[in-house]
């Protein structure tokens, strides 16, 4: 975690937050704080929630009880404060959007049209784009870069507004390993950089393994938060799936059997709801 010290509000704070889908509970009695400069990875099955989670932050979605708050305030739809990098989808070739297009979406999206070019507009977008490593190819398609160039844009996006919270979707899915590892370095290097806030939603723990302070686990209507090696221990998942889990930590790595792919009822749940949790 950073060194500098912080008088001011946390970052993120969830306050005895619960969501329920029907009658399934997804998560109930969660109290969280995140701290300025803190990487926190979340981690559990399909349909235990780590998708809903962030949506409460963003304030798209309402928890059953609870609160959370960010930087202090309460979640709101285009706040400045929160930067969020989705999950990697496929881009048409064809969608005529130049990368520095996309990242000025950052500062303007959630107003109608393209903003206003300025002089401290093109700044702001010049120097993202050169802090992700993406000024190369800043006047290229979107559609026409791989996967991990079309992340790097994503991140560069969701940092243009200067965030102080920035939540990371699967932002590594359907990458080779080249391309997670220079992800998390650049989502690492800017917390360490501009003290931002890292929420990062994972499937696997290993790309992001060298930069995590803590872990949020979600499994069967619970969680557990603290350490790696506090959460990611066969007690401890054996307990939140009261089932057999085995963790074999070997060669600088973290081998997880026995998981199942989804959580109990996620199929029954995500119908309902009518979309991924």
């Amino acid at each position: 975690m950073s060194a500098v010290a912080h008088a001011s509000a946390p970052a993120l704070a969830l306050r005895d937050a619960s969501l329920r889908y029907g009658r399934r509970c997804l998560w109930s009695g969660l109290n969280l704080q995140v701290e300025p400069g803190e990487f926190l990875a979340v981690l559990g099955a399909n349909g235990s929630g780590k998708t809903s989670l962030l949506r409460a932050i963003l304030g798209l979605q309402r928890l059953d009880t609870g609160t959370v708050l960010v930087a202090g305030h309460p979640p709101r739809r285009g706040r400045d404060d929160i930067g969020y990098v989705p999950q990697q989808r496929h881009v048409d070739p064809l969608v005529p959007l130049r990368v520095r297009d996309v990242v000025g979406q950052g500062l303007d999206g959630h107003r109608w049209g393209i903003g206003w070019p300025g002089p401290g507009r093109r700044r702001k977008i010049e120097a993202v784009l050169d802090a992700v490593g993406a000024t190369p190819f800043a006047d290229m398609p979107i559609g026409l870069l791989s996967g991990g160039e079309q992340q790097r844009v994503r991140i560069a996006q969701a940092l243009v507004a200067d965030p102080k919270l920035l939540l990371c979707d699967e932002p590594l899915l359907s990458l080779d390993m080249r391309s997670q590892r220079t992800v998390t370095a650049l989502v690492d290097r800017r917390r360490r950089t501009s003290d931002t806030a890292v929420v990062f939603v994972t499937h696997e723990i290993n790309p992001v393994l060298p930069y995590v302070d803590r872990v949020l686990y979600l499994a069967s209507g619970q969680f557990r938060v603290g350490s790696v090696e506090q959460v990611l221990n066969s007690a401890t998942l054996s307990e939140l799936y009261g089932m057999p889990i085995d963790v074999i930590h070997t060669g600088g790595r973290i081998v997880v059997a026995g998981l199942p792919e989804t959580a109990p009822d996620a199929d029954h749940a995500l119908a309902a709801a009518g979309g991924a949790a």
